[in-house]
């Protein structure tokens, strides 16, 4: 009866134990970061990530001054030619917009052209012309404003409706 009585008390002091957790055998945590909200807990950063490196990458280039923009010109870069007048487009002196209010009413002057859509903003008047549609651009250069006939695919349009309404504009705006 001994030995059961002995092995009762075994068992319920390892049961006592067992369920009293670790705090009963090495006393309570100092601090309880676990049971803090997660904005609030410290942060642990690993020690390879508490100071930058200092290795080579870090150093500036030696030499002095500074480059600007117009120093340096980018590989395989072109620049752009002047626009030039040719059967789609020529050139009026004045402001684009100006000549944009100009060519709104020359082109309600000219016969069968139909403007669809403008957009000063843009510059542009979205024309038809014998079923033929192309956009009639205006744009600023340095002797005055670039008039041009743009097919759909955004190149200048050499077709005959586009180059008959030019020449009708360019007579209309030459007066």
């Amino acid at each position: 009866m001994q030995v059961r009585t002995r092995l009762a008390l075994a068992a319920l002091a390892v049961a006592v134990l067992s369920t009293s957790g670790c705090s009963w055998v090495r006393g309570k945590h100092k601090t309880e970061a676990y049971k803090l909200a997660a904005e609030a807990r410290p942060l642990e950063v690993p020690p390879d990530l508490d100071r930058p490196t200092a290795d080579a990458a870090m150093n500036l280039p030696s030499g002095g001054g500074s480059v600007s923009a117009s120093q340096v010109q980018p590989r395989g870069s072109v620049t752009p030619a002047a626009p030039r007048e040719s059967a789609s487009a020529f050139i009026v002196p004045g402001t684009r917009d100006d000549v944009f209010n100009k060519l709104g009413t020359a082109l309600a002057g000219v016969q069968g052209a139909t403007v669809k859509n403008k957009s000063q903003l843009l510059g542009t008047y979205d024309v038809s012309y014998s079923g033929h549609d192309f956009l009639i651009r205006t744009a600023t250069v340095a002797n005055g404003v670039h008039v041009s006939a743009i097919d759909p695919r955004g190149s200048l349009d050499a077709g005959a409706e586009a180059t008959k309404v030019i020449a009708d504009l360019k007579a209309a705006l030459a007066k």
